[in-house]
Parts: C-alpha cells; structure tokens; sequence
C-alpha cells in the first residue's frame, strides 16, 4: 500500500481542531451520543457542532444513525478508537489538574476506563497482566489466546465469545495512555468488559466513560484471576 501524504493531512487536519478532537475521545466510551449532547461536551453551538460532525462522518471516523428528530453518532469501529487511544499516548500527560473535581475526575478514569469496547485503565493492566501470569494469554511472540484461555473465555462468555467481528482480532494489546502499560483490545477485550458489566461486576461511574469495580466483583475476579484490586476511590483523592 502507497501511503499518501495529502490522506494523512487531511486525516490529521479533522482532529487538530479541538472541538472535533473533544466530541471523538468523548465517543470512546463506547456509546451513540446525539449532536446535542456533542455540542454541549465540546462547548460550542449546535449549528457549528453539526458542521464538524458532517466532517467526521464524510471522513469514516463517526457512524450516524437517525431516529426521529434525533441524531445519533458514534466512532466508526475499534480500528479508530485505537487510533485516538494511540494519539493520546502519543500526545502524552494532560496538565495538571486544578480543582478538586477535576483532580477526582482524572484519578477516576486512571483507575478504570472504557476504551471504546475494553477496559483501561490500572484496571484493564490489571486484568491483562493477571490474564498473561494465569496462563489465559500468552506475549512470547505477540498477544496470543492459549487453548486454556480459550476454554476460560468460553466459560466466560459462551460459544459467541469467538463469533469474532470482521476482520477485527481476537485479542490486540492496546498501550495505556495513562498507564504506558498494554491492556486488553480485540473481541475478546470487548467480550471481557460487556461479561463483567452484565454481571453486576463493573458500573459506570455518572457522566464519565469512568468505571469502578462492585464489591462483588472484587470477590470474582479474585476468584477468575487471582487479582486483588487495589483502586483509588475518588473520596481518598487529595486535592
């Protein structure tokens, strides 16, 4: 493949602008927001919100749906969110935050995240690094699935654990932009955080892609991975 130079301008020039920078990691969550809903995360008005999402859509980074008067929008496929995961990487640490909300609001999303489909975060490294130690992955020469891991995400998950999705992979490891450790991707990764949510496990946290993990759910992933998890709880955040 030829890589063209005016492509990847003109990819790179849809997210230097901040607005559209800030309603696509905003979709890293995982879930269809509507235009409106965009505009006042991005914090403009929504005539020009509509204008940088008909961007976005022409270029094949968002996906729209209609329903009624409403619009709803959502990242393309995992491919893109592991393009912005990987820009945030790349981008490197926010500045410091200033208030105490912003301050828990960061130490939130350091603890447990969505990215996109999988789980991120010092919980997702968690639960990677438990998975690679239990024999269920294997990184000697990329990510792999062992044939154990294979029968523990059947158990996990049932037979539609390795239906898979296209051409995605099963198990991707994906660099933690805060963490600079890989965690989980691929169907499987998503297979994890869709089993651990249904189960009551992990909830999200209110108007965040934040999660946090139920007491019950420390006890089973105790007993699925060995892991004792260790989160920060936003009230022991100091300002």
């Amino acid at each position: 493949m030829i890589l063209a130079p005016e492509s990847v301008a003109r990819f790179a020039g849809l997210l230097a602008d901040r607005s559209r920078a800030a309603m696509c990691l905003a979709l890293l969550d995982g879930r269809a927001w509507t235009a409106a809903e965009l505009a006042d995360h991005a914090g403009i008005g929504r005539p020009t919100a509509s204008e940088h999402l008909n961007q976005l859509v022409a270029a094949g980074l968002l996906s729209e749906t209609r329903q009624g008067r409403h619009r709803y929008l959502r990242l393309a496929n995992a491919e893109i969110a592991q393009i912005l995961e990987s820009l945030a990487v790349a981008a490197g640490q926010p500045a410091p935050a200033r208030s105490l909300r912003t301050v828990r609001a960061a130490a939130d999303l350091a603890a447990g995240r969505t990215c996109y489909d999988h789980l991120a975060g010092s919980l997702g490294v968690c639960l990677f690094e438990a998975m690679v130690s239990g024999g269920i992955l294997a990184t000697e020469d990329g990510v792999l699935v062992t044939e154990y891991g294979r029968s523990w995400f059947a158990e996990i998950g049932g037979r539609e654990a390795f239906l898979g999705s296209g051409s995605r992979p099963l198990v991707r490891s994906c660099l933690d932009w805060t963490e600079r450790r890989p965690h989980l991707a691929g169907t499987l990764g998503a297979v994890l955080r869709r089993q651990l949510t249904d189960r009551g496990w992990l909830v999200p946290r209110p108007g965040s892609r934040a999660v946090r993990v139920t007491p019950e759910g420390e006890r089973a992933l105790a007993g699925l991975l060995g892991v004792r998890l260790a989160l920060a709880e936003p009230d022991s955040v100091a300002g």
